[in-house]
């Protein structure tokens, strides 16, 4: 967020307002300095940096022109730079707030002539930008659940299935170690809404609440139990051939599915049925249709989502039905179901090599 709480116009932590007088059609270069120090410093780090240049509260400072030309002088600013996405912030049902969206992104497209993806995170929540898919600069949807765990499959799944396809992201959930939902945010709930969201077919955002805030604590949080089974989640999916052709499907179970609630048991598969991943959120009995997959012969890993630590199950015919118990202790498991000639990266994991 280029300025950020509720009031735009709070000086930073130099003491300098993000415009001059108040204007966003007069930004203030040294407030821009810090701003520049900052993209710079992720570009080194190989990050994508999403910039986000409006929210409700702002509104009120955008109108006459100044939104859209406010929009175009930071377009401008970074136009060169390879790791920008543009995100306009705030109430997806506010008329006034869309129509100043639909302006500010005008401005930026006439900038970079559409070369880098915009899109718009709704706030407050739950919602989704998915209600304005047919935007043509739209080039992805965001959605916040904040604390409602049990809305993340069916509204990310929604996104998903619209039309024009366009990628989805479940944008804001709970953040870790949060402190204002009425219940802790332990890490097995960080695990639970990324493979929720995965499994619906669309993409995550993960938060800690010490980061967030800037508390005294955040370079502790940055080592957090929920990040790190984060980044395991990623080495789970890059060791499957294709991962990026999930496809969420219920059907690849023939029992013990459920995709209702908050504590959910969900399939996916690859498109042409090289793989199958089921995610069980809590300790579990279920039965797979085999048949999902291509290949004659099966090999079967469970994933600690915890540590990314895979074990070798067996090897199963893919016809009729195989049924599983999720591994003794574990608070919730990952099945991997695999061809031989895709498993290599498991096999080897499973070895300890």
């Amino acid at each position: 967020m280029l300025a950020g709480g509720p009031n735009a116009t709070v000086p930073n932590v130099e003491g300098q307002t993000i415009w001059l007088n108040n204007d966003p059609s007069k930004p203030n270069e040294e407030y821009f300095k810090r701003v520049d120090a900052i993209i710079s410093h992720a570009t080194q780090k190989g990050l994508i940096v999403r910039i986000g240049m409006l929210h409700n509260s702002q509104l009120q400072y955008m109108s006459n022109g100044r939104g859209k030309a406010y929009a175009k002088w930071v377009a401008t600013r970074y136009k060169n730079l390879p790791n920008v996405i543009w995100s306009l912030h705030g109430n997806v049902d506010n008329p006034a707030l869309i129509a100043m969206v639909r302006e500010m992104a005008e401005g930026i497209r006439e900038v970079d002539n559409g070369r880098r993806l915009i899109s718009q995170k709704p706030d407050p929540s739950p919602k989704s930008s998915g209600i304005i898919q047919n935007e043509p600069w739209l080039g992805f949807t965001q959605s916040q659940t904040w604390k409602r765990i049990d809305l993340i499959y069916p509204m990310v799944k929604t996104d998903y299935d619209r039309s024009p396809p366009k990628p989805t992201v479940m944008d804001e959930g709970a953040y870790e170690a949060g402190t204002e939902y009425g219940f802790p945010i332990t890490p097995l709930l960080i695990r639970r809404q990324a493979y929720y969201s995965y499994l619906a077919g669309g993409f995550h955002t993960y938060g800690h609440n010490d980061l967030w805030r800037a508390l005294p604590t955040w370079r502790a949080a940055l080592d957090a139990p929920g990040a790190f089974q984060l980044g395991k989640l990623r080495d789970v999916f890059e060791k499957l051939p294709e991962w990026w052709y999930l496809r969420p499907d219920q059907s690849v179970f023939t029992s013990g599915g459920n995709p209702e609630g908050d504590v959910l048991h969900l399939g996916a598969r690859h498109k042409d049925g090289k793989w199958v991943m089921i995610y069980c959120a809590a300790p579990h009995q279920f039965s797979v249709a085999m048949n999902k997959l291509r290949s004659r012969r099966v090999e079967a890993y469970w994933v600690d989502p915890k540590t990314g630590d895979s074990t070798f199950v067996s090897a199963y015919p893919n016809n009729a039905t195989q049924s599983f118990t999720t591994p003794s202790g574990w608070e919730d498991a990952v099945l991997l179901l695999v061809a031989p000639s895709g498993s290599k990266k498991l096999r080897r994991d499973a070895r300890g090599d």
